[in-house]
């Protein structure tokens, strides 16, 4: 029997609304984990669970019994670190929390070994606070709850970091962002992509593409910009919260389609010219999909992308046969736009299956390979008492 499927495990993820790429990784470890019971603070009782999920034990928290809690939650944010507390996790050997938010919260036993796979420390209490801040509704009272909140909050997210006995970061940008905020070093295992779903088309049609949810710090208000200026056409995929606004701005080229099932995302993928990528993110799932469609990225040049993306920057000298995207170095809807211009002028040079053969390695396979492997090697460093310490300030200094 696989050494792993002998543990006791907990898997404890944040919430689950919507099927998004923290979700997707959710699934991938109750693959890796048949055993695993689930925790999860709430989820939608609508919410189509996939196969690998059907099979567990899924507890949720008090929260999940608010009314109207799959709508609201956001502005429930004080009470995240007291439903995570009140999770019972005596029974396990290792707990893996699969954080976005406050899941690495969770209370575990001294003989239990906890592992939080993180994607990003919470950025709505740390580097996003402001941003958050200013679009709170209800104005300045508003404004003024979420910062008492945030700042609440801030202060427990700190200490549950101690409570994690080993971290995996989602990137080395993430990583990077433990360390910032956590003072804790963290590995990196990239997160998993199933690249045998998609695949390369040789017919492709005149438009680009955005696979996103509609809000403020994705950005797509940047690429219909561009794309109004080139007068280039543009599909989005994705609802969220800015729809609206975003309608609003959009121009003749401007097509939006709301949420899709994921086949036709894929085939949208195949059929593009390229996925724009302007919002700043820790890793990105969207430009691995789209490059393991052989279509190329236009992304912001910051965050995640930098990992993904074998990208060159308007003005260098590159083989274009060896690039899988382009990157922007501002903001803004006129960067995003000589993007753009630059992809053209080489679009006819690049390779589609070199773009393809880039994205093998977030395969899924690989993802669960290194993963079960980390999960070993930690729970035996951890019963033999060779546990990582916050990192103090002799090693700052190093």
């Amino acid at each position: 029997m696989n050494q792993n499927q002998e543990l006791r495990v907990a898997i404890v993820h944040f919430w689950y609304v919507r099927r998004c790429g923290a979700e997707r990784v959710l699934e991938v470890l109750a693959e890796i984990y048949p055993q695993a019971d689930i925790f999860i603070m709430f989820m939608d009782p609508a919410a189509a669970l996939q196969p690998s999920l059907r099979g567990h034990k899924i507890t949720t928290s008090f929260l999940q019994k608010l009314p109207g809690i799959t709508r609201h939650y956001r502005k429930l944010l004080p009470l995240f670190p007291l439903a995570q507390e009140q999770f019972q996790l005596d029974d396990y050997d290792v707990v893996i929390s699969s954080e976005a938010g406050p899941a690495k919260g969770v209370l575990t036993r001294p003989s239990t070994c906890h592992i939080c796979y993180c994607h990003t420390p919470m950025r709505y209490v740390w580097d996003m606070s402001h941003h958050y801040r200013s679009t709170a509704p209800w104005g300045r009272l508003g404004r003024f709850f979420y910062s008492l909140s945030a700042h609440y909050v801030r202060l427990w997210d700190y200490a549950a970091s101690a409570r994690v006995d080993y971290f995996v970061a989602s990137s080395s940008n993430s990583a990077g962002r433990i360390r910032k905020y956590y003072r804790r070093e963290a590995d990196v295992i990239y997160p998993p992509v199933d690249i045998a779903a998609f695949s390369v088309s040789a017919k492709q049609e005149d438009f680009y593409l955005v696979v996103s949810r509609l809000v403020s710090y994705k950005r797509v208000d940047l690429a219909i910009a561009a794309c109004n200026q080139l007068k280039r056409r543009l599909v989005v995929i994705g609802q969220g919260e800015q729809m609206g606004s975003l309608q609003k701005i959009a121009g003749p080229t401007i097509t939006f389609l709301g949420s899709q099932s994921d086949e036709t995302v894929r085939q949208h993928y195949r059929s593009c010219r390229a996925l724009l990528f302007p919002g700043e993110e820790d890793i990105g799932l969207t430009p691995i999909e789209a490059q393991a469609s052989g279509r190329a990225v236009i992304a912001f040049g910051r965050g995640g992308a930098l990992e993904t993306v074998a990208g060159f920057y308007p003005g260098e000298d590159v083989n274009p046969e060896e690039a899988t995207g382009v990157f922007f170095a501002e903001q803004s809807a006129d960067a995003l736009a000589e993007a753009i211009l630059a992809f053209e002028a080489v679009e006819a040079k690049l390779s589609p299956a070199f773009i393809r053969a880039q994205a093998t390695r977030f395969d899924v396979s690989e993802f669960k390979r290194q993963f079960a492997i980390c999960v070993t090697e930690k729970v035996a460093q951890y019963r033999n008492f060779e546990r990582p310490s916050v990192l103090n300030s002799e090693m700052c200094e190093k």
